[in-house]
């Protein structure tokens, strides 16, 4: 029974000083993704192929329709073949129109994974390098977690701005109001 207790109590001292040793930081890792430069660059081509993906659909739909009202005018004074062959052309256009639809959707997906993964990789690695240069022993990304102390950790968030090349003033309100600016200038364009 000595034993044990002696063993309990050296795992316990045992824990209690490598806690001394143990060093934290907490990171925002989405505001950093958001606001890089390279982030930029990617919501530009998401927006240059969303854009081209609406006109190809746009052509379609406007085809489709065209087609539809043709039907809707004409269908009365052709023969049962000519209104079966029109429908089934219409049919065959609106299928058309939906499998367009998906494959580019498909499409735009892919090429946001594309485009951001190597964003993420160089958050992910400018985090790490800055944790092992100033031995730290974890980091914990800010919106996980539940309570914390921040004068226990460190907050790496400003240092890893700095890396990745993230302007001073840069935050992500001012990124909110840039994409709603955007977005406006595109609706009063149309």
């Amino acid at each position: 029974m000595k034993r044990i207790i002696i063993i309990a109590a050296m795992a316990i001292m045992s824990v209690a000083a490598s806690a001394q040793d143990f060093k934290w930081a907490y990171v925002d890792f989405n505001e950093l993704v958001m606001l890089m430069p390279e982030m930029d660059a990617a919501r530009a081509t998401m927006e240059e192929n969303q854009k081209t993906n609406e006109e190809i659909l746009v052509s379609m739909y406007e085809e489709y329709q065209t087609k539809a009202q043709q039907y809707q005018q004409k269908a009365e004074t052709w023969t049962p073949a000519i209104r079966e062959s029109k429908e089934k052309e219409i049919m065959e256009i609106q299928s058309r129109l939906e499998q367009t639809q998906q494959s580019l959707q498909q499409e735009l997906q892919q090429l946001q994974q594309q485009l951001q993964a190597p964003i993420y990789e160089k958050a992910q690695k400018t985090v790490t390098d800055l944790a092992k240069a100033k031995g730290l022993s974890v980091v914990f990304e800010l919106s996980t977690l539940l309570y914390f102390d921040p004068a226990q950790g460190l907050n790496l968030t400003p240092e890893a701005r700095t890396a990745l090349g993230i302007p001073e003033g840069r935050t992500l309100e001012t990124l909110q109001a840039e994409l709603q600016a955007k977005a406006q200038a595109a609706q009063a364009q149309m």
